[in-house]
């Protein structure tokens, strides 16, 4: 694991995927038009994102010692991704997330994520050296506060790059998680625990993420839905509205952001340039379903032909 770019913190499962006209309801059926079983689970999609913009990665997770755990773990290597750090959990099934679409992209979750799936305060001290030699750490805040915190502070006191993404539920651990924050991604649900109110256009994202920047990170990336994204340095501010792109699915939209995000902060790219270059990055994975990205560099650099100029 020496010299890895990025280690991501977070969820590992079987990820299927139903495409349907429209979800039947109580005691009707309906043809699947489509179907994919994929790797997935938010840490590992982040972490095929950044595999595939040439990124270094880790993955610290947990699957079950069973079938499914070992079809994830081949899959994930194949990927390019190092799943030294993932845990094998005796007695438990691996998680499995269906995520049902129709044909107005509109998605819905059916979740098996058991307990035992989830990164406790232990697994992560176990990783302790691992998260201190990664340029940068990638912590998803649906893992337990426990488990989040050992990561945010192993990655700070080595001096690694922290990145955030999600809302903490703990008010008192947030406050501890936001300071030991570089970098915090929210999308419009997530922003508006933390502020109070979901942001609905361009002025109240850029006031939001510069509430956000008051607790600790040094950018906050805030989510308007349907609009676009705010993007608040100390010393800058930037707002990226969503391209025209056709959209199938929306998941994993969130986890590409995030994946190249990451990337050009890695690179020092200009404030501008990172910030259109994660909003490209979400444009190219919600026209297929699944969370899964597919971030070629001709499919990125599409989606940067398609945005408004500034």
């Amino acid at each position: 694991m020496s010299g890895l770019d990025a280690l991501v913190v977070g969820q590992v499962c079987r990820d299927l995927v139903l495409l349907v006209d429209e979800v039947p309801g109580p005691s009707r059926t309906t043809p699947v038009r489509r179907r994919r079983e994929l790797l997935g689970g938010k840490g590992a999609n982040q972490a095929v994102g950044l595999a595939q913009l040439g990124v270094r990665v880790g993955l610290l997770g947990v699957v079950g010692e069973d079938e499914v755990g070992d079809r994830l773990l081949g899959q994930a290597r194949s990927d390019g991704i190092d799943v030294a750090p993932v845990l094998r959990r005796p007695g438990t099934p691996s998680a499995l997330i269906v995520d049902v679409v129709d044909a107005r992209a509109r998605w819905r979750y059916l979740e098996d994520i058991p307990e035992a799936t989830l990164l406790t305060e232990t697994d992560v001290t176990g990783a302790a050296e691992a998260l201190g030699a990664a340029r940068a750490v990638l912590v998803q805040l649906q893992q337990p506060l426990p488990a989040a915190l050992a990561a945010a502070r192993y990655a700070r006191a080595a001096g690694r790059l922290v990145v955030l993404d999600g809302a903490p539920d703990d008010p008192g651990g947030g406050a501890e998680l936001l300071a030991l924050a570089d970098v915090l991604r929210a999308d419009a649900r997530e922003a508006g625990l933390l502020v109070g109110d979901p942001p609905k256009d361009a002025e109240s994202g850029l006031r939001a993420g510069r509430k956000l920047l008051a607790r600790g990170p040094s950018l906050v990336a805030v989510e308007v839905a349907g609009v676009g994204n705010a993007f608040v340095w100390p010393d800058d501010e930037v707002f990226v509205p969503l391209s025209d792109t056709p959209t199938v699915d929306t998941t994993g939209a969130g986890d590409a952001f995030v994946a190249a995000l990451t990337v050009g902060l890695l690179r020092g790219d200009p404030h501008e340039h990172v910030a259109r270059y994660a909003v490209a990055a979400a444009g190219a994975t919600v026209g297929h379903p699944g969370g899964r990205p597919a971030l070629t560099a001709e499919a990125i650099d599409a989606q940067l032909a398609r945005l408004p100029a500034r």
